[in-house]
């Protein structure tokens, strides 16, 4: 370490003590997220505790010009959680508190670090739930950085749609509140939606403010298969044609579930399939929306192959989507894998898809087809040999092409995965001269370009 990375590190323990850490293992364990390759590792990382902690950390940085990037539990997929190398990994995975219950406004106040599942646990014996559901057991800090959503965006929408209230420290020292507990406001600037989606460019989230729903009544699940793709996609269209408005509904392809039935040892048929599950006031509720979603599946070919109205059942019924990562790994043992993620128009959907499966033969590859059909999401699975250039050089030209086409069609580069380094070429074709105001935005927040320097909006210099 030189002498000019010794004093800020030195400026950084005078300030916060112990909450520093340069040791190899807490570096080490800050230099990688779960979906790319690199390998950026940071100078030290500051466990903060408090907003206080956070605030103090900045300043530091700000008087050495230090890059600053904020980490909550490190599962981002397109690289907005890795640090510049030997730069500040602000790790904020202690701010997790969690504060009284709003039953009549139905919010609660939390600290970033808190964990999505801990939190659902928290809010059970309240009748509350918060429904943004990204699958892996992500920090809400996180969420809100990357405008996180997931199986349940059809219903619920995505973190957006549920943060009344955030508390941002800025890099200049001021500490904002943005949003308001009301449920709906007309005064000054939207900064509040700024913020979530800005993965941490222009501030630190140091506390939330969120907004819960009810736990439904009743709820039951399907699960219905298909001959093919288009089928599938083309009824998750039409049972919302019907009326219907699902929890969840939920698509993989044939080449999933007969991954999935080696792997945990299942016969679902090895169809294109669909999963829906849906809630009402009663039972006599959900049996007519089931009807529905039956009657939908017919009119394209699809049969209902699976039911569930308890929770055990449930957990059963959907076991093959939610094992959809871990039986990819254990198909192609010693594969690295890579996850695409585009979101487009529901009139775009059906075409889109059937581009991924032509995409994927042309090129000689293989790739589960998975999404969060009922609002367009699609992902592609994608794996190699680490070292097998050629085949991840077919990877990044079918990833290319996917999303190219999604912008082309009205949607986006990424539906929910956020910018990160990745995806941050597609960004001028999709946002045009927007893009220069949103630069612009991160200067007047960040003139000395130290939060998350490089991501979203950087200049493009690393290319997946």
């Amino acid at each position: 370490m030189t002498t000019v990375e010794a004093a800020w590190v030195d400026a950084l323990r005078a300030r916060l003590g112990e909450r520093v850490s340069v040791q190899p293992g807490d570096l080490t364990a800050h230099a990688r997220d779960e979906g790319t390759p690199y390998h950026f590792a940071p100078g030290a990382v500051v466990f903060a505790r408090s907003e206080e902690d956070v605030v103090g950390a900045l300043a530091v940085a700000r008087e050495y010009g230090v890059s600053v990037t904020p980490w909550g539990a490190g599962t981002s997929l397109e690289g907005a959680a890795l640090p510049t190398p030997g730069g500040l990994s602000l790790d904020l995975s202690g701010l997790d508190t969690v504060g009284e219950v709003d039953a009549v406004g139905f919010t609660v106040t939390v600290g970033p670090g808190v964990r999505r599942v801990a939190l659902n646990r928290r809010l059970r014996p309240h009748g509350l739930f918060f429904p943004v559901d990204p699958g892996a057991d992500a920090s809400v800090g996180g969420m809100a950085a990357t405008n996180a959503s997931g199986t349940t965006t059809v219903r619920y929408g995505g973190m957006r749609e549920h943060v009344a209230v955030l508390r941002v420290a800025l890099m200049d020292g001021r500490v904002l509140t943005l949003g308001s507990a009301a449920r709906k406001s007309s005064s000054g600037y939207a900064l509040k939606g700024l913020f979530v989606g800005s993965e941490g460019t222009l501030g630190v989230i140091t506390s939330l403010t969120l907004r819960l729903h009810p736990l439904p009544p009743a709820t039951a699940s399907v699960q219905l298969a298909f001959p093919d793709v288009a089928g599938a996609v083309a009824a998750s269209i039409t049972l919302r044609g019907l009326g219907v408005l699902p929890e969840r509904l939920e698509f993989v392809d044939a080449a999933t579930i007969r991954a999935v039935n080696r792997h945990r040892a299942r016969r679902d048929p090895e169809e294109s399939t669909l999963w829906t599950e849906v809630a009402g006031r009663d039972r006599g509720d959900v049996d007519a929306q089931l009807a529905l979603v039956a009657e939908a599946a017919a009119l394209h070919g699809g049969r209902v192959v699976g039911e569930a109205r308890t929770p055990e059942a449930a957990s059963a019924l959907w076991a093959a989507r939610h094992g959809v990562y871990d039986a990819l790994r254990a198909a192609w043992p010693g594969h690295t894998t890579r996850i695409g993620d585009v979101c487009v128009p529901l009139p775009a959907l059906a075409d889109t898809a059937a581009l991924a499966l032509r995409l994927l033969d042309d090129h000689g590859l293989t790739a589960p087809l998975v999404g969060h059909i009922g609002d367009g999401n699609l992902h592609l699975l994608m794996h190699a040999p680490p070292d097998d250039t050629d085949a991840w050089a077919r990877i990044d030209h079918v990833l290319h092409a996917l999303a190219a086409h999604a912008v082309a069609v009205g949607g986006t580069c990424t539906g929910e995965h956020g910018v990160g380094l990745r995806k941050r070429t597609y960004l001028r074709a999709e946002h045009g001269e927007a893009l220069d105001v949103m630069r612009d935005m991160k200067a007047l927040f960040d003139p000395l370009n130290l939060l998350n320097p490089g991501k979203v909006v950087g200049e493009v210099e690393v290319e997946g």
